[in-house]
């Protein structure tokens, strides 16, 4: 296997940085995987059921507002939700700025923070309303941080039943049409259903129709969620008898167990394999991908019913994964992390941003590049398609942030002749070396780099 740790830093983390070393080995790359979670002791985010204010608190600072309105405490129950929405405010911005500092302490490359930011776009929520802005973050945190180096039906399962997932997807609103809710009215929704078998497991290629769809969101009614109570299932909107989905009849005892059921056999499902076989590879590694390596991803997910440990070993050990050339452009987030990474920008005062500086340095530049935070255009997430980021407006918006932001972050900027081989690495093109010398200023250098093709690959 051709390993290469500068190769290894920028195409399976968070880029090259002046303070933390590459990796030296896969086995390095990987040991943040397992054991204690350090990047996540030192910059904390709150999990989904500790984050506040909860939904409760702030539903119910909506009622208690509308109970008053035209009364004296009206005034007092507005303050009361002015205050909320400021604590949910500060911890969303929080958030932001955290997530990017761990990636920009990450060790060994940053493999970690690179799957967890892959398995969130995998299963993207968005918030849909004011109440939850500030709650997706914890939601990857608590559903998806946790299981990213685990089998794939637990974290199917967790983000499957998370509230921020039935949120995002209405399927609180699912009643099946026999049950003894549907009897008095609402009706079916499929959206879940619908982006199990399209984007979480089988694919939009994969062996389903419509009735697969329905039948499976039949077996889903019931599952439900509630701000007071969380994950909580409904027998009385559960569909009766027997469901069967991609040629399996599961039980016709509506319970969370025959939920599970149907999501573990559509995670351990051979097109599952391939298709997240695939999606592995264009993320990683190309466009494009070697189809020797997509078919050995698809093995090693079918042989191991989907253990995520293995099959991101089995990706950093494909020699295909290891080709000279770079295959992908960074998104935006990963080109701003990389470029702080690379820039010794200190994680702690990423994370110690206040509002203002976050929103004009960090923020608007990536609502510019086309990538603001935790608002993806629909369920399926960001395109990995060069050309949705190689745009006109958005290299623009690219070489403005390279030129000007450094210079707002840090006091002294680095030597522009020792940047150029940490940002890019040893084998840098030599007009990139010449034309960061030659620059007027060391803004300007900074800026040549890191507007560089070369950087913006990986």
């Amino acid at each position: 296997m051709p390993f290469d740790p500068l190769r290894a830093a920028i195409r399976f983390g968070t880029g090259l940085s002046p303070v933390q070393p590459p990796p030296e080995s896969v086995a390095a790359m990987l040991r943040p995987l397992s054991g204690r979670d350090e990047i996540a002791r030192q910059f904390p985010i709150p999990p989904f059921g500790e984050a506040r204010p909860t939904l409760v608190e702030w539903y119910e600072a909506g009622r208690a507002k509308r109970a008053a309105r035209g009364s004296a405490q009206e005034k007092a129950a507005r303050d009361a939700q002015n205050k909320l929405s400021a604590a949910a405010s500060a911890l969303a911005w929080r958030n932001f700025a955290t997530s990017l500092a761990r990636g920009v302490a990450a060790p060994e490359g940053g493999l970690h923070e690179r799957l967890v930011r892959f398995w969130a776009d995998h299963f993207t929520t968005r918030a849909q309303v004011q109440a939850w802005r500030h709650l997706i973050t914890p939601y990857v945190e608590e559903a998806i941080r946790p299981r990213v180096a685990a089998p794939f039906e637990e974290l199917l399962i967790a983000v499957t039943t998370h509230p921020a997932m039935l949120a995002y997807l209405d399927q609180a609103r699912s009643t099946g049409p026999n049950s003894r809710a549907g009897r008095r009215g609402g009706g079916l929704n499929e959206n879940l259903a619908r982006e199990l078998l399209e984007l979480h497991t089988v694919g939009v290629d994969g062996p389903y129709d419509q009735a697969d769809v329905r039948e499976l969101a039949e077996l889903l009614t019931g599952l439900s969620w509630s701000p007071a109570r969380g994950l909580e299932y409904r027998p009385d909107r559960a569909e009766p008898g027997a469901e069967t989905v991609l040629g399996t009849t599961f039980s016709d005892r509506a319970s969370f167990d025959t939920i599970r059921e149907a999501l573990r056999m559509l995670a351990r499902h051979p097109a599952t394999a391939r298709h997240m076989a695939r999606k592995i590879a264009v993320h990683f590694v190309a466009d494009d991908p070697d189809e020797a390596l997509v078919a050995t991803l698809e093995t090693v997910w079918r042989d191991s019913r989907g253990d995520l440990l293995a099959v991101t070993a089995t990706l950093l050990e494909h020699p295909a994964a290891w080709a000279p050339e770079p295959r992908k452009i960074k998104q935006p987030y990963g080109f701003v992390q990389s470029a702080l990474r690379a820039l010794g920008v200190a994680p702690q005062a990423i994370a110690g941003l206040g509002t203002p500086d976050l929103r004009r340095q960090l923020y608007q530049p990536l609502m510019r590049m086309g990538q603001p935070w935790e608002r993806p255009p629909g369920p399926d997430g960001w395109s990995e398609a060069a050309e949705a980021w190689v745009t006109p407006h958005g290299m623009a918006a690219r070489i403005d942030w390279a030129m000007n932001t450094p210079s707002a972050l840090l006091d002294d900027l680095p030597d522009p002749r020792a940047f150029v081989r940490v940002a890019v690495g040893a084998d840098a093109p030599e007009a990139l070396v010449f034309a960061a010398r030659a620059a007027e200023s060391r803004a300007e250098a900074i800026g040549v780099v890191l507007s560089s093709p070369a950087f913006q690959r990986r």
